[in-house]
């Protein structure tokens, strides 16, 4: 080769990485073969002059062929055991060279898996890792971007010019480049340049931080320095059957339950003071609690209540806190809002240090079109649909994956383990469901497009579901999977191998509108309704289902539960004591919105907090007292959760009497252990001797009235308990003559000691 060609051949490869056109400059940059020697050329945009330091040698490096590559001819391959001296704008900085770590990141196995579909832990791969490569510390970063022109890393160690850092291309769209020196806390991004020469600037779709909103940079964060000791705790969940424990669960949203001064900044564990998050359109003078903040102040409420899950709405980072957390663009990284990734695993670690569980709220059905994020990634629709009839979701804003490319999968499903290695998760309510099984969901005519067998039904999302929940019980046996789901699609909770979506629970939404439906009713017309609080155990077992009574019931001008509630005041606290109860009492595990167990007046508002000086008054410490006692009640009796989805566990004693509007039922265990006898009467009148009938004679403790004085009720009862009669009704040969106190629930436990009145006169003889 003649010296004008290789100076022209060189001067365009100096050109093309100057113009961010090049995909492969580890064949032009680094140690290079020449001639039974070696060059070593360095990429240098703006640098006055660099000197190569190798062996104890020096060698000043000319850049004949471009400015910006600087260039020296040495006898050996230095592979990575040289430094640079660089000059540039009249400082000197010494450095390592990145395109002296030539070797491949991403295996041919890693490589392939993620092509395929299964890499399920390729969070371990993409995204920037702090490592050493040959003794020498930095920063590895990986990303796929198939259909870029070329692709930088950009950030403060840069002056965020993509110029400085082009990535190396290697198979299946990955990009790969290590920078030495770069350390935790480096902000970054990735500059992608397109086919037409676009230039996006995208976070890390991988990233593990990033900024505090409005800011939109990843951050390099460790991974495994966190010192977990919750083994005990994950080590129980994973061996035993999840559903075959009680299941209590505060839903809530971290930024609204409850707001710290704006003039206090918070202090950390380590004693460093941290200045105040701020959020747009809160109230003067408040600020966001931290993950430190909530540590101390959430988990001791939450165990006082007794619940045995807090339930998080999505703390994956997302850019408008007024989406709620649904429109994610972090998909691995804890919002920043609170603090730390660390900080938020200390949050979950002390959460199950107090017997507490954690359930994310996970959004794989739609991410926004933020430029930052994954909306036409490399310049093409590559996470999302092109189409979009079946690509976006125009109603809500948001694109759709594309579940039908294995490496979108990957990502999902990777998220979905990587939330429960990093972060010791224990379960995920899986976000509109519905809308990701059906085409035509919110779609009219002709904006949607039928599947390769002419129907409505999403078929690459229902294999997406299947693997993802398959691969979650594969690793974490013990976890709990949660489907939002709102229509009537057949096994959302069977097993995959037969055909089902692989989920171990289903939020029961027809239960919950009923119910909302039934008790919204003035009284005197719940009589013409009473199949609104009978139907759910028509269809009870079709599904393993969780009651919920969830945030979007108290939004957008559907009041909140108190305020859902007919009559007086009375009447509304009485009515929400009384729902409460039944759902505590009806089979299915539980779900209720925070601010429900004190009787919140106001509708939830994401900018404000809850109503706490409400707990200043009596009826409010009612129903929060109410909620407590049902918790203790729910988790001492196991007729109350162990046989929830068998239909052993559930017999109505009387259903039929609308005309009082009351219902009489057992909860039973099938192992031979405990039943308990519930009664409830939804109107506003008091029924005196009112007769049900019960298939074992003796004394019926009442260990539960909700209109007991300490929930704020009349405090009209059974002075603590019936004996029964021979009375022969309900297809019983014995009976109890109640009084059914007004908008109550009473719940009565049998003393299998007992037999009857006389024989317990006899024992107190």
């Amino acid at each position: 080769m003649s010296t004008s060609v290789a100076f022209d051949w060189m001067a365009e490869e100096g050109q093309r990485l100057a113009e961010c056109r090049h995909d492969h400059p580890f064949a032009v940059l680094g140690p290079q073969p020449h001639e039974n020697k070696w060059i070593i050329r360095i990429w240098m945009p703006e640098a006055e002059e660099v000197v190569l330091l190798t062996q104890g040698n020096s060698f000043a490096m000319g850049n004949i062929h471009h400015p910006w590559i600087f260039e020296a001819l040495v006898n050996e391959d230095p592979g990575n055991a040289y430094t640079l001296k660089v000059k540039r704008g009249g400082i000197e900085h010494e450095q390592n060279d990145p395109w002296a770590f030539r070797d491949e990141w991403m295996g041919e196995v890693d490589r392939h898996l993620f092509a395929e579909g299964n890499h399920h832990h390729i969070w371990r791969r993409m995204g920037a890792h702090l490592i050493d490569r040959n003794q020498i510390e930095g920063v590895m970063f990986c990303l796929w971007a198939p259909h870029a022109r070329s692709v930088s890393v950009i950030g403060d160690h840069n002056s965020w010019d993509g110029r400085h850092h082009p990535m190396q291309l290697r198979q299946g769209g990955l990009w790969e480049l290590f920078i030495p020196g770069l350390t935790e806390g480096a902000l970054y991004k990735y500059e992608i340049r397109t086919q037409n020469g676009h230039c996006y600037q995208k976070a890390d779709p991988y990233g593990f931080q990033h900024e505090v909103r409005p800011a939109t940079s990843s951050l390099v964060t460790k991974l495994d320095s966190f010192e977990w000791n919750d083994q005990a705790w994950i080590s129980e969940r994973d061996d035993n059957n999840s559903l075959n424990k009680p299941i209590s669960v505060y839903e809530m949203h971290l930024g609204s339950w409850m707001h710290a001064s704006a003039d206090s900044p918070y202090i950390e564990k380590n004693g460093t003071h941290r200045a105040p998050v701020p959020a747009a359109d809160m109230k003067p003078g408040a600020r966001l609690l931290t993950y430190s903040e909530l540590t101390e102040k959430l988990i001791p409420y939450v165990k006082e209540r007794g619940f045995t899950h807090i339930e998080l709405m999505p703390i994956s980072e997302h850019p408008f806190d007024g989406s709620w957390g649904y429109q994610v663009t972090g998909w691995y990284a804890p919002t920043s809002r609170y603090g730390t990734p660390d900080e938020f695993r200390s949050f979950i670690n002390q959460c199950h240090q107090e017997g507490i569980g954690i359930i994310l709220d996970w959004v794989p059905g739609h991410f926004p079109k933020d430029g930052h994020g994954l909306a036409f990634f490399d310049g093409t629709h590559l996470y999302e649909h092109s189409d979009p009839r079946i690509g976006e979701h125009k109603e809500w804003g948001t694109l759709i994956f594309n579940y039908s490319r294995n490496e979108v999968r990957n990502f999902l499903v990777a998220n979905l383990v990587y939330w429960f290695e990093q972060f010791h998760i224990d379960g995920i309510r899986v976000d509109a469901v519905a809308s990701m099984l059906y085409r035509d969901y919110l779609r009219p005519d002709g904006e949607w497009i039928p599947n390769e067998n002419g129907g409505r039904e999403n078929t690459e999302a229902v294999r997406f579901l299947q693997q993802a929940n398959h691969v979650l019980f594969e690793h974490f046996p013990g976890a709990l999977s949660i489907a939002e789901e709102s229509t009537t699609w057949p096994m959302v909770t069977q097993p995959t191998d037969i055909g089902g979506l692989g989920f171990n629970l289903k939020w029961n939404m027809g239960w919950m509108h009923d119910m909302l439906d039934y008790f919204e009713l003035d009284p005197w017309f719940r009589q013409f309704h009473q199949n609104n609080i009978t139907f759910s155990i028509w269809y009870n077992y079709t599904e393993n289902f969780m009651l919920a009574l969830s945030h979007d019931e108290v939004v957008h001008g559907k009041s909140h539960l108190l305020h859902k509630m007919p009559g007086d005041d009375w009447q509304k606290y009485a009515n929400t004591r009384a729902l409460l109860a039944y759902m505590w009492t009806h089979p299915g595990k539980k779900t209720i919105f925070m601010g429900m167990e004190f009787g919140q007046r106001q509708e939830w508002n994401v900018w404000g907090d809850l109503q706490w000086d409400l707990l200043n008054f009596q009826p409010h410490q009612g129903i929060q007292h109410l909620v407590d006692d049902l918790n203790i009640l729910y988790k001492s009796e196991p007729a109350l959760w162990r046989d929830d989805f068998d239909q052993f566990g559930f017999q109505w004693i009387d259903c039929t009497d609308n005309r009082h509007s009351v219902i009489s039922f057992m909860r039973r265990e099938n192992s031979g252990g405990s039943w308990l006898v519930i009664v409830a009467n939804f109107t506003p009148e008091n029924h005196s001797n009112y007769r049900i009938g019960v298939p074992n004679q003796g004394y019926y403790e009442e260990i539960l009235n909700t209109d007991g004085a300490r929930y704020g009720g009349s405090n009209k009862g059974n002075m603590g308990g019936k004996y029964s009669d021979q009375w022969n009704i309900h297809g019983y040969e014995h009976s109890l003559d109640l009084c059914l106190p007004p908008l109550s629930v009473l719940v009565f436990r049998h003393d299998p000691k007992s037999t009857s009145k006389d024989s317990k006169k006899l024992q107190n003889v």
